[in-house]
């Protein structure tokens, strides 16, 4: 436990600084640098016999669906990410012998062409809000809560599984601590940060993340299992690789999103 907090205070004094004070900018060289460390993490799961091949193709097509996602015209990303398709297809056809593989290959890099760049792409599209700093934090303190508290609760009472055939430690008394734990701390920054959001929108905001970030980490513990290996990477320790961290945030990023700008209209 002791590692697992050292490494997580040395985490948050890396990243906060350049996204609150170097703006979107820092904020788009942290995720870049995040984004190269999850291709990194993702091909080494999923093509472990060639992850060099399946990190340049990850970098290079996955590269391009996130610059579209953020840098060009909406609906541009619809073009591009079709592009990237066909480029990982047939990289894994000419590349992999074996037909089999080759066609197991594509599929897996064709998730992670979504799984990671398309997902991932819209935690900087929160801090594009017109409040994003407080969006994007709220994003990640209800993300990181609602972890924490399912956590806690999970040891002290856990007792009945939740999913055990995609992750066996995880309790439903865990995934109601954790509910609470987000939508305590979704209305504290209703209270401080983001007071156009009604306590009702706060509520709903802060229960509805904590779903999808749950639903987030079976999402990456299927995968792991799938792909056999205990953690995605070893950058963080006692805590696994970048992906263990971001694992919830690939799914509470977009929900973030859609919340703020489409279903709330405050973003």
């Amino acid at each position: 436990m002791l590692q697992r907090i050292v490494a997580a205070i040395v985490g948050l004094a890396i990243v906060v600084p350049p996204i609150v004070w170097g703006g979107l900018v820092g904020s788009n060289i942290v995720a870049a640098l995040v984004l190269l460390v999850a291709f990194d993490e993702y091909s080494r799961m999923a093509v472990p016999q060639d992850h060099w091949f399946a990190l340049a193709l990850l970098t290079v097509a996955g590269g391009a669906v996130y610059a579209a996602q953020l840098f060009l015209p909406a609906g541009a990303t619809t073009w591009v990410l079709a592009l990237a398709g066909l480029l990982v297809m047939i990289s894994s056809m000419v590349r992999v012998p074996d037909t089999n593989l080759g066609q197991q290959v594509a599929v897996r890099l064709l998730a992670g062409l979504i799984y990671v760049p398309v997902l991932f792409s819209y935690v900087i599209q929160v801090r594009s809000l017109e409040h994003g700093l407080a969006w994007l934090f709220l994003t990640l303190a209800v993300t990181w809560a609602g972890d924490t508290g399912a956590y806690f609760a999970g040891r002290a009472f856990g007792k009945h599984k939740l999913f055990e055939r995609v992750s066996p430690k995880k309790t439903w008394e865990g995934f109601f601590g954790g509910l609470l734990f987000a939508v305590a701390f979704a209305c504290v920054f209703k209270y401080f940060w983001l007071t156009e959001l009604t306590w009702v929108q706060a509520a709903i905001l802060g229960a509805v993340l904590d779903v999808v970030g749950v639903l987030g980490d079976l999402v990456e513990s299927m995968f792991k299992r799938a792909y056999g290996v205990k953690d995605s990477g070893w950058i963080m320790p006692g805590h696994g690789g970048i992906l263990d961290r971001i694992d919830s945030l690939l799914f509470t990023g977009p929900v973030a999103w859609v919340l703020a700008t489409q279903v709330f209209g405050v973003g």
